[in-house]
């Protein structure tokens, strides 16, 4: 086994997760029932065995990666499952196994993708992967409408939500055009009425049409937004031209416009957006019991278990943040907030210091997806921008989300290796 201090670091951290979401997980039931659970050993000794398999690897695999990224990612999913457990037993039955099965996806990607850059040559078949997996939903059988989204597809006694692995596909797959095509998209400027070939900026326009296809046909506008956003930044990390990111603001806020003057559902949600409580007791009141709870929390919360997060719909799903902020607290919600930062400040080094193009893009687009997501939920719980239906990374129930963000995860340490391991 190879000696790292890196991975010493790492398994550090990880001991002081799992005492932690024990911890948590203890809290809860006192304030629940006034007892310790009965199975609290059992439970640190599982969390200890998947955060101590997940290192093992890394120290095997990738034995000079990030020391931050696992324990952080462990955190929040910890958190997360203390949450669900306390407001819903299935769902954290259910929400356990999702988690092995993410760590089970971390290891794979490990073992199958020895360096990063070799999923450049496949851009297109992650492009075709991508763009299948995003429009899955819509297949007539399959696909299935839950909360009023198209976003899920069955196959025989199995949901999931396709999207989110097209996330990590369709990130691939713009690192490797945008590696290639950086140079003639850099020729863009508005000011000396350069265009650039439509073969070039092609991609950029069936990246918009396929955000508003999202957005309308799939119900869902938080998708559209981040997967629009993850095209755009990507092309500006790639070129260093601010026009694409007017360009690209522009035709989101053209689709935006004509989505709200044409579609009910996005009308519906920008009104209770601008003011839920005219509708408190109808189409607002999932986002008003949010914000009673989060206000009711005050600085400390009311504890873990001493709560009332259950008047929430949704709330171990989308409005988790919420449950969280009533009962931990401004000071818990500072914590995950401070939490998803260090992820992505991570993540934004790992693209700096990326020596490789395709590495740095890579870096920079699962980056933020991250970031972008974790924006677009918290903002629209707290009614910065209008609510839409995407999880919290690590931190929601999801067996999707947390599948796709252990492969994030993993690919951002597998960059990283690289880099250290060459310096």
């Amino acid at each position: 086994m190879t000696r790292s201090p890196r991975r010493d670091t790492e398994l550090g951290l990880l001991v002081l997760v799992a005492l932690l979401t024990a911890g948590a997980y203890a809290l809860a039931s006192l304030g629940r029932s006034a007892s310790l659970p009965a199975n609290i050993g059992p439970f640190l000794g599982i969390i200890l065995g998947l955060l101590l398999a997940a290192h093992l690897v890394v120290r095997r695999l990738a034995p000079n990666g990030d020391a931050v990224l696992l324990p952080v990612a462990g955190l929040l999913n910890g958190i997360g499952y203390v949450f669900i457990a306390r407001l819903d037993r299935d769902l954290a039955g259910l929400q356990s196994t999702w988690t092995a099965l993410g760590i089970l996806a971390f290891v794979a990607t490990l073992v199958l993708v020895r360096r990063a850059r070799d999923l450049e040559r496949y851009r297109y078949t992650f492009m075709l992967l991508g763009i299948a997996l995003l429009l899955m939903p819509l297949l007539p059988v399959i696909g299935r409408n839950i909360n009023g989204a198209r976003l899920w597809v069955r196959v025989g006694p199995m949901t999931f939500q396709p999207g989110e692995l097209a996330k990590v596909a369709l990130a691939v797959f713009f690192a490797a055009y945008l590696v290639e095509k950086r140079e003639l998209l850099s020729e863009f400027r508005i000011s000396r009425g350069r265009m650039p070939h439509i073969r070039v900026i092609g991609p950029i326009l069936l990246a918009w049409g396929m955000a508003m296809v999202v957005m309308t046909a799939e119900r869902d506008l938080g998708s559209s937004l981040l997967f629009f956003a993850l095209f755009i930044s990507m092309v500006w990390v790639a070129t260093a031209r601010a026009e694409y990111l007017g360009v690209g603001g522009g035709l989101f806020l053209v689709g935006a416009f004509f989505a709200y003057t044409t579609f009910a559902h996005v009308a519906s949600r920008v009104r209770i957006w601008i003011d839920p409580w005219t509708t408190a007791s109808g189409s607002g009141y999932q986002l008003v019991q949010g914000l009673y709870a989060m206000g009711s929390g005050g600085f400390g919360g009311s504890g873990i278990g001493l709560g009332a997060p259950g008047r929430i719909p949704a709330a171990a799903t989308d409005f988790i943040f919420a449950a969280i902020g009533e009962e931990l607290g401004l000071l818990g919600t500072a914590a995950i907030v401070v939490a998803y930062l260090l992820l992505v400040g991570v993540g934004l080094r790992i693209a700096l210091r990326a020596d490789q193009p395709f590495e740095k893009l890579l870096a920079a687009g699962l980056t933020t997806i991250l970031g972008v997501q974790t924006f677009i939920i918290l903002g629209g719980v707290t009614r910065l921008v209008p609510l839409t239906g995407i999880t919290l990374p690590f931190v929601s129930y999801g067996g999707s989300s947390l599948i796709a963000n252990y492969i994030l995860l993993a690919l951002l340490l597998r960059i990283s290796d690289r880099q250290a391991a060459t310096t």
